[in-house]
């Protein structure tokens, strides 16, 4: 039985892991949250001061979930996405949220100064919807609302249907 593989992207504090991992439990998918992923494997290449965080070695991020990928059935959530490869993704979605959600959730994380300011900004100028649409198929790239329960609850139905109608056409 083939399944998709989807990737939920957004700018830090649009929801990506509450959204990816309902949806995984929902869908009987597995879920990555790539962050974690680094975090446990130690899949870093050094610090970066100014963020005060780590900074990811995407190679070893690919080679660690390349096999996983081929298998199908991932949800794979993470803020950036163009280091993925094209061929991994049958749909992408970009979680959008407003300005003043997305601050308080990222202030309420411990956000400040020009980290907090830099997230604000990726948002307003839409870098990671830019991102996806340069790095995947633009008709496979879908852009969400994500600043309400409710919110959360039509995209959770609305991607579940886009799953079940994958698995009808692929299987």
């Amino acid at each position: 039985m083939r399944r998709p593989n989807v990737l939920i992207t957004g700018t830090p504090g649009v929801g990506k892991t509450t959204l990816g991992k309902e949806l995984a439990s929902r869908a009987g998918l597995s879920y990555v949250n790539v962050g974690d992923l680094a975090k446990e494997g130690e899949l870093y290449e050094g610090f970066d001061e100014e963020y005060d965080c780590p900074i990811l070695d995407e190679d070893r991020v690919i080679d660690e979930l390349e096999d996983r990928m081929s298998e199908g059935g991932v949800i794979v959530d993470y803020h950036g996405c163009d280091f993925f490869p094209e061929r991994w993704f049958h749909i992408v979605f970009v979680l959008r949220t407003e300005n003043s959600f997305l601050y308080d959730r990222l202030e309420s994380r411990g956000y400040t100064g020009k980290k907090l300011q830099d997230n604000i900004q990726c948002e307003i100028f839409q870098t990671l919807y830019e991102e996806a649409v340069l790095s995947y198929k633009k008709e496979i790239v879908h852009q969400l609302p994500s600043n309400t329960p409710e919110d959360l609850e039509r995209n959770l139905d609305q991607i579940m249907q886009w799953i079940e109608q994958w698995m009808k056409d692929n299987n």
